[in-house]
């Protein structure tokens, strides 16, 4: 697919998507969360990508936030609409994708730039990184998941102050409140991402799919994730990673997982 807003690197069974709308601070608009989805979900379908990397162009912004010109003059209705189908093709998408997502939040990660990077499975941050949801300082609240995000990351009482303060914090707070796993200079952002994408790739791409469905499921509300856990580890003993995985760990050997 020819993309107008994103462009995919693919190196050594790593993906990693851009956002390029630097003019705009590579903020999120309707086609930018179109393309999003559909390239998440291609490279979820294909059997040679382990990790993907979603990061921003430039040096200020991962992304700055949604392109509030789209929306200024929405109803409720189309508000609502906005939100859920904004949750379902992208932020869901995302958190539950089969294949690991790593945010390396490379500036700004305003909005839905930072509800997007809270959608990953965790997040690395450049050291002029600032990340906030200012929302709230335009009559509205965050709609794209980062009301129940945020707190499931940095706790109930900081994402409160966060989301009423409308503020940015820095990338050491967001450090130290356990919102990104770490934080480095730019220029050495994505070679720590694919760093860690690398050993991630090395693993069972099956038994981190179960993990990620394991993990995530803790956190629903209506889901019992120790029933989970268990129901994902019994289908574990049933796929070829699983045998192969166990044979090479007897074998004393290095692991060389097909996916299945």
């Amino acid at each position: 697919m020819n993309y107008e807003n994103i462009y995919i690197e693919e190196e050594n069974n790593i993906a990693t998507i851009t956002i390029n709308r630097p003019k705009k601070l590579n903020a999120l608009n309707k086609r930018t969360i179109s393309e999003l989805h559909t390239a998440f979900k291609e490279l979820d379908e294909d059997d040679e990508i382990r990790v993907i990397i979603v990061t921003g162009s430039g040096e200020k912004a991962f992304v700055a936030g949604a392109d509030i010109s789209e929306f200024a003059d929405f109803s409720v209705k189309e508000g609502r609409k906005l939100a859920a189908e904004g949750q379902e093709i992208l932020f869901d998408f995302v958190e539950n994708l089969s294949t690991p997502v790593i945010a390396a939040v490379n500036g700004f990660a305003l909005g839905g730039g930072l509800e997007l990077a809270m959608s990953s499975h965790f997040r690395i941050a450049s050291d002029n990184a600032k990340m906030g949801l200012p929302e709230v300082s335009l009559g509205v609240i965050p709609g794209y998941g980062g009301t129940q995000r945020l707190p499931q990351l940095v706790g109930k009482g900081r994402a409160m102050e966060i989301i009423m303060t409308a503020g940015m914090i820095t990338a050491d707070q967001a450090l130290q409140y356990g919102l990104v796993n770490h934080v480095v200079p730019q220029e050495e952002l994505l070679p720590l991402s694919l760093k860690i994408a690398s050993r991630i790739s090395n693993n069972s791409p099956v038994a981190i799919k179960y993990a990620i469905k394991a993990v995530n499921a803790g956190f629903k509300y209506d889901v019992n994730g120790y029933a989970t856990e268990i129901d994902a580890f019994g289908t574990c003993f049933g796929t070829n990673d699983f045998k192969e995985g166990t044979s090479a760990f007897l074998e004393k050997r290095k692991a060389d997982f097909p996916g299945s």
